[in-house]
């Protein structure tokens, strides 16, 4: 019966906003619940393959500690999990995602922080498409034809981006071709719902994932991890004449250590993507827990395993390979560790191209169903909550498959990893410390999962230390990545007054403040969440202030 209820609220908002009934008896389609946690998990399965992307990246960044960092990055993911876990099972009708879950619970402070958490979120999902198709696109290319073939040098320049970042550029050239039909052929894969698309990423899943794990293991089981490419456990530094050496636990250090750990940040955190999938469990009461845990000692599995491998591997010369930083050497890399031939080599590439797919599948489920969310609640133009027959929220596929055709065409993939990363860091603090705003304001609402409360306060404690991470590190990626990220996660502002002051006259759809079936609860945390904001500022400006670049 609540259900009942919930979707006539639903129904009757979208029929406002002039969308049409297709559904049998009238009804219009929404998301259906046609998954258990197993679907989810299979779902998220692509998160563990962004070590591929920001691996090396990291690596050159960090040297000879990088492993270390993956470590203490996926054990903060972990424990950040919980707050996820508690505030997801508090909204079993919404989709979307953390994001969506922790926006309800700034709504009584600012109307316009909660679209930010929302807006943040997407922005750091959704360059996936981008990122991974277009990697993708450039092993097809190296793996067929010569480094100095035209195709792979051809290109036709539209635009120039100088004033983001020097030598940014937005231009046509193979691997954009290529990348926007590997980004067709995920949106076709999707189109018949989450729980179809969950079982093609279980086969995606089973051919990446296992050589993934095998590439961990295989050091251990031979006892092949020489500790002269582990330890000492310290940062590199670069001398004027770009030599590379051992640097020291100083302020140049310690902003190296901070930029590594923001950089793994976006790849490790990325399993809470199993809470987008709340209004399509069967049973969000028990899947949703389920779900995102599951995904998290997965992820503990591969983040450790891997970069570890990895490192003991290629040692820190190997490191400085600029075909390690930008991706395009990490899976001849990884196909070294077991000691292949031919053979194996051109298994592993295929296995690097699966996994990539794999990830953008992950990321267009799970960044799709936040726009539907967000628009459901208010947050973003109305379109985007509509659904086709299947229960796959279309319009905001579309919006993601259009966004990210243009990211494609970027110059610089890695500063549009960096900038989206920006704004997830943003999500994140918001989103923990909305653990704690709803203990305070909805004390008697049912929890399937309660975190313990050190883990609530654990939680928002690191919200704050991902905030001094992004002031210190951000720049270490390049010039203006902080700013860039600042001036993205605000453009959300003219689009949600669009959607709040024209398209709602001021007022907030019924599923913004609740699930459809209980009345909004009234704000009870008084000036706390606005002395975390101000705290959350202060923090970024210090860390930024005192961080040293490396030279």
């Amino acid at each position: 019966m609540a259900d009942d209820v919930v979707m006539a609220t639903r129904w009757d908002g979208e029929a406002k906003a002039g969308i049409r009934p297709k559904a049998p008896g009238g009804r219009l389609p929404t998301l259906q619940r046609a998954l258990d946690w197993r679907g989810a998990f299979w779902a998220i399965s692509g998160v563990p393959a962004g070590v591929l992307l920001t691996m090396g990246g990291v690596a050159t960044v960090v040297g000879q500690a990088s492993w270390a960092v993956w470590i203490l990055s996926v054990l903060i993911g972990f424990l950040q999990c919980f707050v996820y876990a508690e505030i997801a099972g508090l909204y079993p009708d919404k989709s979307g995602g953390a994001s969506v879950y922790g926006a309800a619970a700034w709504i009584g402070y600012s109307k316009f922080v909660a679209p930010i958490s929302v807006w943040c979120n997407w922005l750091a999902w959704s360059p996936v498409l981008a990122l991974g198709t277009g990697l993708a696109a450039a092993y097809v290319l190296t793996s067929l034809f010569p480094a100095g073939a035209a195709i792979n040098t051809w290109h036709l320049t539209l635009l120039d981006l100088g004033a983001i970042r020097p030598g940014l550029t937005l231009r046509i050239n193979a691997v954009a071709i290529i990348g926007a039909a590997f980004l067709l052929m995920t949106f076709l894969l999707q189109h018949q719902g989450a729980a179809r698309a969950a079982r093609t990423q279980k086969v995606l899943a089973l051919a990446c994932l296992c050589p993934l794990a095998l590439i961990g293991l295989v050091p251990i089981v031979t006892g092949d991890l020489p500790s002269a490419n582990l330890f000492p456990l310290v940062p590199i530094v670069r001398d004027a004449a770009g030599h590379i050496g051992f640097g020291s636990w100083n302020a140049a250090g310690l902003t190296v250590l901070a930029a590594g750990l923001f950089g793994a940040g976006w790849s490790t955190y990325g399993f809470e993507g199993a809470v987008c999938y709340v209004r399509e469990f069967r049973d969000p009461a028990r899947d949703t827990y389920k779900a995102i845990f599951s995904a998290g000692l997965m992820c503990l599995a591969i983040f450790t395993l891997v970069p570890l491998a990895f490192q003991a591997s290629l040692g820190l010369r190997g490191l400085m390979d600029p075909a390690i930083y930008d991706g395009t050497g990490v899976a001849l890399a990884l196909a070294s560790i077991v000691k292949g031939g031919v053979i194996v080599t051109n298994l592993f590439v295929a296995m690097f191209i699966l996994a990539l797919l794999l990830i953008v599948m992950s990321s267009m489920m799970g960044s799709s169903r936040t726009l539907y969310q967000a628009s459901v609640d208010g947050w973003l133009p109305r379109y985007l909550s509509r659904v086709n027959r299947h229960g796959a929220p279309t319009a905001a596929m579309w919006t993601d498959l259009g966004f990210n055709l243009i990211l494609l065409m970027m110059s610089d993939y890695f500063m549009v990893l960096m900038v989206s990363n920006v704004c997830y860091m943003i999500f994140i603090f918001l989103n923990l410390q909305a653990g704690w705003i709803h203990r305070i304001d909805r004390p008697q609402w049912s929890r399937p999962f309660r975190a313990p409360n050190c883990l609530i306060a654990v939680g928002a404690m690191l919200g704050f230390v991902n905030l001094a991470l992004l002031g210190a590190g951000a720049e270490v990626w390049g010039p203006g990545t902080l700013r860039n990220g600042l001036v993205a996660a605000a453009m959300i502002l003219p689009v949600f007054v669009f959607r709040h002051y024209v398209q709602d006259g001021g007022r907030f759809p019924a599923a913004a403040r609740g699930d459809g079936a209980r009345p909004a609860d009234p704000p009870r945390a008084g000036i706390r969440p606005y002395a975390a904001l101000a705290l959350a500022a202060a923090i970024i400006a210090a860390a930024h202030h005192f961080s040293v670049l490396p030279g």
